[in-house]
């Protein structure tokens, strides 16, 4: 396998100043649910009678982490941001507080968080283009937060700009602040599906419950128990990452070639831990998260098998779908259009199988710089490929994580 797949990341990955088609570089790890990757010794949640042994089936990286030839090679401890690879780990510490009885995943969260009761449904514009807002009724449930049915969107989505505009609004989604998350619904709570900062505010449940922030909480309960030393909000306060960060590129508008980009972030002085989209990591810290979700080592199996249970009904799902093919299958660049999806609370989830890669029942999310994860309950095998373009759903990363998925499984099938 691993000669097969160093050959996929090297074709990807630029050598020379010639980037067309390419990346400056790439990290990807594959685990099964044998073990767990163990890079650093770490004190586990779970007595280590019930850890099993390790087995990592593919760990590489290939590139540099930027634009000139002479720069860092890009390795697996190469930090990235990794954008909505974050809702993974903030969906988790929520079901870690669910499993504590702190929350409840049908209780309204409006009780806890109040600014979401302040939201109204944006249910168009009058003749005059401002906004026709109507107050929300109807509860809004931590379930609803983390499937994304609540109908909370980015305001980069065409009504939400022009609803800000209407209004004289500047704060956006990006500025990380409270302020910048708080935008309309675009439907009764639960009638839906829409992509958005749903994750943003559990992130906040979070913190409200517990009296700590989003950041303290995850270095106590899952960073720091499982020696992710390398994973964070804030960067700039991480001064050990600061020579393996990795630039950022934008593919050109011919779609081939690529040029030095910067952070699509412009944190305000009072940005809030991101709970959807904040986190900056590495693959190897990113691996070891999978593969304790995988083992059931932050959450117990009976709450990891609710995480990885399908909870859209037959509305929200055809929504869902709806919204992945009119936005050309972004939010699912690893399946085919017409395939049936559904949402965990944690993740996506494809409800077939794909020929030659993923078991129906899978799960898997990306970042808006085109980072990606993917986790299959069936064969046990979870990965995570790191790279740091824009914009979302890149073409060449695209075919870059078909062809390692495509390498993985295929040496999996030659086992069986």
């Amino acid at each position: 396998m691993a000669a097969a797949l160093d050959a996929v990341l090297a074709k990807y990955t630029a050598s020379g100043q010639d980037t067309n088609d390419k990346l400056l570089g790439a990290s990807f790890i594959v685990i099964n649910k044998d073990g767990m990757v163990r890079l650093l010794p770490v004190v586990f949640l779970r007595p280590p009678h019930l850890m099993t042994a390790t087995e990592t089936l593919y760990s590489n990286a290939a590139g540099r982490l930027d634009f000139p030839t002479e720069a860092r090679p890009w390795e697996l401890n190469t930090f990235t941001y990794v954008a909505s690879l974050t809702k993974a780990i903030t969906s988790t510490a929520v079901m870690q507080l669910v499993e504590q009885g702190k929350l409840r995943l049908d209780d309204d969260m409006r009780k806890i968080v109040p600014e979401l009761g302040d939201m109204q449904i944006l249910r168009g514009f009058d003749e005059d283009e401002k906004p026709i807002l109507e107050d929300n009724t109807t509860p809004i449930t931590l379930r609803m937060l983390l499937t994304h049915t609540v109908g909370l969107g980015y305001d980069l989505m065409p009504d939400l700009q022009k609803w800000s505009e209407s209004i004289g609004r500047t704060v956006t989604n990006l500025s990380g602040t409270l302020e910048g998350f708080k935008t309309p619904l675009f439907f009764v709570p639960g009638e839906g599906w829409y992509y958005g900062t749903a994750t943003d505010w559990a992130g906040q449940a979070l913190e409200r419950v517990t009296g700590t922030t989003l950041s303290a909480y995850l270095a106590q309960n899952i960073f720091g128990p499982l020696g992710m030393k390398d994973t964070g909000f804030w960067p700039e306060k991480m001064l050990h990452v600061a020579e393996r960060t990795a630039a950022f590129q934008i593919r050109g508008s011919d779609g081939s070639s690529l040029s030095p980009g910067s952070s699509p972030r412009n944190v305000s002085p009072n940005a809030i831990d991101s709970g959807g989209a904040g986190l900056w990591t590495t693959a190897q810290d990113y691996s070891i998260f999978l593969s304790a979700l995988l083992n059931n080592t932050l959450v117990k199996k009976e709450t990891a098998d609710e995480m990885f249970r399908p909870q859209l009904d037959e509305r929200q799902a055809r929504q869902f779908e709806k919204l992945t093919a009119e936005w050309g299958g972004s939010l699912a660049v690893e399946f085919e259009l017409d395939m049936e999806l559904n949402h965990g609370l944690v993740g996506c989830i494809n409800m077939r199988d794909v020929p030659g890669k993923r078991k129906k029942g899978s799960l898997q999310w990306s970042g808006m710089c085109n980072s990606h994860w993917w986790l299959d309950p069936e064969t046990g095998v979870t990965g995570v490929l790191l790279v740091q373009s824009q914009p979302h759903a890149d073409p060449v990363v695209t075919r870059l994580y078909d062809d390692l998925e495509r390498a993985v499984y295929g040496e999996l099938l030659k086992r069986s």
